[in-house]
């Protein structure tokens, strides 16, 4: 890529958007190269999206150049396609995803110019819609509402929901519609094609298509959108990737998403590392060769799911719903009705979205469907909305539902088999991060695992999943002062095991360790389960927790060695 870099206007002046509208048009094109090799070089150090930033250039600078953040509201969906927004807003992204640095999403706390942390997709038109009727009622009407919703977010039933509210009202809401024909991969189906004819339908006006990277016909079109002075879609045709020959060239993806180089501290002999979600794809696969009912179900998140394997082997037997998990869980429903064994892949913040459907459409007629819920558990630098640590405090409302959480790579698969045995609804859930060693039993406990410690310890440690390594070592380092801790690991950790609640009420210390909110919990099921036992809960504060590496975040909530064995030595003291 070949900048202009003798031009005197430069990124590194543009502190807000009154900087970049002080600019002359002619500077447009070198300011977005430099902001396109800003973001290869930061992203590819740090982590996070670089396609449907590299995508959204020229866009976001127009949007700038004609809005007036923040007195003009500009609403990002999904909130991935913002780090352009965040760099003309006056933010560096040096320390991008890093603990204490930037989010790789909108962030209130960060700056004025957010409004909405948005991450979860398909929302933003109705914050829109709301917003424009809160400024309608306190007489702001020279306040501009703009929703750039792209990146698939219009496959999600939210985006329909809110147009159709939207077109209804005289509100100037404007859409900006960012068409690149992708959310992560390809999108899904057949609204895309008809968009322009549907909006009409709605009742919104409409203007374009527009080439997304002419910063000079975006400016135009949103101007004449403006000046329309009702609700209006502004259709910018853009290619993710844009501008970088590796990310343009890359079929599936364009690269999204990218991770942050290995660190210089591993080993080169080190052994290549191994990912809950391959280990996961390559296990269903081999279910599905001997189980034709198998089929898979996800939202608009194939690879990212482990899902690739599948789809290559079985097509047929795999259905991509688009960001759309509500009408993904009551379809596998349906499938499980129709004689099938769906599984339904999401990452685990977005089952929250489906709550509804998971108690009324699968488990109140008690169907045998099987949810995988991978980033289950802190995910670190993805930040408070994609921490996936609200699922077993919902699932463990639901009546009928179990949950299995494995600790290494054979429990996967062994949970996963049984998982797809049982007559009602189940799920498995696994973290963001590579397998460690296995664990092998010791014995059994009904259906959990000891992996540790003697039948008469005075301590059980029930560890669920991949913190059970921790866990085990925290019992070793307290063997030495002759402290003797029995670690077992619970394998189904919701509904409690009636052999493990016996055998915890003769514990003179029971203390369970959870990736997860510790509200209605494993050790809250535990606490109710053996109400005469004393019952210490590790886990994971009910908060929003900031972003910061997987790590470092479990030390900071006493979930790693250092901290369990300290719960236990205050706990006895």
């Amino acid at each position: 890529m070949t900048l202009q870099i003798d031009t005197p206007f430069r990124l590194d002046t543009v502190t807000c958007p009154a900087d970049l509208r002080a600019m002359p048009a002619r500077a447009m094109p070198a300011l977005a190269a430099q902001i396109r090799r800003r973001l290869i070089d930061t992203v590819s150090r740090t982590g996070g999206h670089l396609g449907p930033n590299l995508g959204v250039v020229e866009l976001t600078i127009a949007l700038h150049r004609v809005f007036d953040s923040p007195r003009d509201a500009i609403l990002w969906d999904t909130g991935h396609q913002a780090y352009v927004h965040k760099l003309l807003t006056g933010r560096s992204l040096d320390s991008l995803r890093q603990g204490g640095g930037v989010s790789g999403y909108p962030r209130r706390l960060e700056s004025s110019h957010d409004l909405v942390e948005n991450s979860h997709a398909s929302t933003a038109l109705s914050y829109a819609d709301g917003l424009a009727k809160a400024f309608a009622l306190q007489g702001f009407l020279d306040r501009a509402v703009v929703a750039v919703v792209g990146d698939g977010a219009m496959t999600g039933g939210m985006c329909w929901e809110a147009l159709n509210n939207i077109g209804a009202s005289p509100l100037p809401v404007v859409v900006v519609l960012n068409d690149n024909d992708r959310s992560y991969s390809p999108t899904v189906g057949s609204a895309h094609a008809a968009l322009p004819s549907i909006l009409s339908s709605l009742g919104l006006a409409y203007v374009g298509p527009v080439d997304g990277h002419d910063v000079g016909a975006v400016e135009a079109a949103l101007v004449s959108a403006r000046a329309l002075g009702r609700p209006v879609v502004v259709h910018c045709r853009t290619v993710k990737g844009k501008g970088y020959p590796a990310a343009e060239a890359e079929k599936y993806d364009r690269m999204h998403a990218i991770s942050p180089p290995p660190s210089s501290s591993k080993s080169v002999s080190a052994p290549a590392s191994v990912s809950w979600t391959s280990v996961f794809g390559s296990a269903l696969s081999a279910l599905a060769a001997a189980r034709p009912e198998l089929v898979a179900i996800t939202a608009a998140m194939l690879h990212p799911t482990g899902l690739g394997e599948f789809a290559s082997t079985y097509p047929s037997r795999v259905f991509d719903v688009g960001i759309a998990e509500q009408h993904a869980v009551t379809s596998a429903a349906g499938l499980a009705m129709g004689g099938m064994h769906p599984v339904v892949c999401l990452y685990a913040t977005f089952l929250n979205r489906a709550f509804d459907q998971v108690l009324m459409d699968v488990a109140l007629h008690q169907l045998p469907v099987t949810f995988v819920l991978d980033r289950a558990g802190v995910t670190g630098s993805d930040g408070p909305s994609h921490n996936g640590m609200w699922d077993l405090s919902l699932l463990s409302m639901v009546p009928g539902m179990r949950v299995a959480a494995p600790r290494d790579g054979d429990t996967l698969r062994r949970l996963l088999a049984e998982a797809v045995d049982w007559p009602g609804p189940a799920v498995l859930r696994f973290p963001k991060a590579d397998i460690g060693a296995p664990l092998p039993a010791i014995g059994h406990i009904g259906e959990a695992d000891v992996l540790y410690g003697s039948p008469d310890a005075p301590v059980l440690l029930l560890a669920t999943g991949p913190l059970a390594c921790p866990a085990i070592n925290a019992a070793r380092r307290l063997s030495q002062d002759g402290i003797d801790v029995r670690v077992v690991d619970p394998r189904w950790v919701l509904p409690i095991d009636p052999d493990l609640a016996e055998a915890a009420s003769r514990a003179r210390l029971v203390v369970t360790a959870e990736d997860g909110g510790v509200a209605g919990g494993f050790g809250a099921a535990v606490v109710r389960a053996c109400p005469d036992s004393r019952v210490e809960v590790l886990g994971l504060r009910q908060e929003f927790l900031d972003h910061g590496s997987r790590g470092a975040l479990l030390s900071e909530h006493g979930l790693d060695e250092p901290g369990i064995t300290a719960a236990i030595r205050r706990a006895l003291a």
